[in-house]
């Protein structure tokens, strides 16, 4: 059965051997019946027990070996978290410096933020001094002579003709008459012998014009020069007086600036561009063409319409195109009439404006005539200082050297006042009443001005009272002589001294 079963499945079996009976089976059979049983003979106890000591040795010593490997791997891990410890402190220590530094970073773009609207804020500085008056003046007589086509040399005066080319002059002309083939060396040498062979009395004519002209040459070049000397001492205390009141109105803005302090943050900036042309308002407007007198009269009507601005012009383009030259007509006349009415504004606003710049300009005059006496007060001012001090200077060194001087007299007689003085104090105190207020400097050169633009017959009036202030001042001066030289030659002595010492 067994081979044939092999047959079937293709593979070989074992043949099973029968368990014989025998005591050998028999006994091994017990002992493992016994063995599950937890019956065990001696030996086996005690080899059981040898085992059980053995492995109870060995599990002490793995438990022991294993309690060592832990105490390391926690000391390793107190090294790795000690170690972490550090590093996390490291970093808290970077993040804080690294804080710090931003918060200064913040604080410094803060504080350049802040000096940047200061900055800002001074830029918008607009100051309301004006330009000083004879700055003024001189740049618009300098644009004066360029327009005119004079450069520099339009400043330069002309000086006077020596007496020797005022005779070639006279006598050009005959010398050509004789010979007028000559060239321009021929007469000159003709000419100068001529000149050789005149006398001293044909020739003082010539030499008396020159010496004239040179005294009026070099009179009127000094003026000239004392009045610029005088004007740009006057433009240099304009200019110190302008730069202070500058100063003053700068030193202001900034301290409103700084009290405003982050007030002005959200303000919107100001547009920056040029400034438009001021329009005067008083010109005439220009004249509507004859298309837009029909625009105009189309307004109303396509407005009602509530047509906005490009439609309206699109329609009324269009009905102006379609329009036949007799519709056009009565707007063409009307803008002519507004053409024709335009013209005639126009030039009397022309004839407005140059009465006005003629108006203008002679106040200019004035005012230039005014700061030039102004100029020449204020430079007659400076010398008077600079002699007072010159004299003061050498009195201290002639004090130094032969002693103080003697005090003058107070019972000395004054010396009057001049027609000029006479006449300045009356005319300040009507100017002052006039223009209250006026710079005392200013009082000054106007009555100047009033004294050069009086006649001979008024000036004469003030020279007859200082004519008599003068001769009362003479005849106190002879008495008060003949008491000093009465009374011992002293010098000091008045006549009521001499008066009271004779009685």
């Amino acid at each position: 059965m067994a081979t044939a079963g092999s047959r079937k499945g293709g593979r070989g079996r074992k043949a099973l051997t029968a368990v014989l009976d025998n005591d050998a089976n028999i006994s091994a059979g017990k002992a493992d019946v016994a063995a599950a049983a937890g019956i065990l003979s001696p030996p086996q106890k005690a080899k059981r027990a040898t085992s059980k000591s053995s492995k109870g040795k060995a599990a002490a010593a793995a438990a022991a070996e294993e309690q060592a490997s832990v105490v390391d791997a926690v000391s390793e891990l107190q090294g790795m978290l000690e170690k972490l410890r550090l590093e996390k402190e490291k970093a808290e220590e970077m993040v804080r410096e690294r804080d710090e530094v931003i918060r200064r970073k913040e604080e410094e773009q803060g504080r350049l933020q802040a000096e940047l609207k200061k900055v800002q804020r001074a830029k918008e500085f607009k100051p309301t001094v004006s330009i000083p008056l004879v700055k003024a003046l001189i740049e618009k007589d300098q644009e004066g002579e360029k327009k005119k086509g004079k450069g520099k040399a339009g400043h330069e005066r002309k000086k006077p003709c020596p007496a020797y080319v005022l005779w070639c002059k006279d006598q050009w002309n005959e010398i050509k008459k004789e010979s007028p083939d000559a060239d321009f060396k021929e007469v000159s040498n003709a000419l100068g012998a001529k000149w050789k062979a005149l006398g001293a009395e044909e020739k003082q004519p010539y030499e008396e014009r020159y010496r004239q002209e040179k005294e009026a040459y070099l009179q009127v070049v000094g003026q000239e020069k004392r009045e610029a000397e005088a004007m740009k001492l006057l433009e240099e205390e304009q200019m110190q007086r302008t730069a202070k009141e500058l100063l003053e109105q700068y030193l202001k803005f900034r301290q409103e600036a700084d009290d405003d302090g982050d007030g002005g943050d959200n303000k919107k900036a100001s547009k920056k561009g040029k400034k438009k042309k001021e329009k005067d308002p008083s010109k005439p407007k220009q004249p509507m063409s004859a298309y837009f007198v029909y625009t105009q009269q189309r307004r109303a009507a396509l407005v009602a319409e509530k047509k906005n601005v490009p439609e309206i012009g699109r329609i009324t383009g269009e009905e102006w195109k379609a329009m036949s030259e007799a519709e056009k007509a009565p707007f063409e006349a009307a803008a002519r009439k507004q053409r024709e009415e335009y013209q005639v504004e126009m030039a009397a606003y022309r004839q407005r404006k140059q009465e006005e710049a003629a108006c203008q300009e002679k106040e200019e005059e004035e005012q230039k005539k005014i700061m030039k006496q102004e100029a020449l007060q204020l430079l007659k001012k400076k010398e008077k200082t600079d002699n007072i001090i010159k004299k003061t200077k050498e009195e201290q060194r002639k004090k130094k050297v032969g002693g103080a001087a003697a005090a003058a007299d107070p019972n000395r007689p004054k010396k009057p006042a001049s027609s000029f003085l006479l006449f300045s104090k009356e005319a300040r105190r009507q100017l002052a009443e006039e223009r209250p207020g006026v710079a005392s400097s200013t009082l000054t050169a106007l009555v100047s001005v009033k004294w050069k633009e009086l006649g001979e017959a008024e000036k004469q009036a003030w020279n007859g009272k200082a004519a008599e202030a003068m001769a009362a001042y003479k005849r106190d001066m002879e008495e008060y002589t003949k008491a000093a030289a009465s009374s011992g030659g002293g010098g000091d002595a008045s006549p009521c001294t001499s008066s009271s010492a004779s009685s």
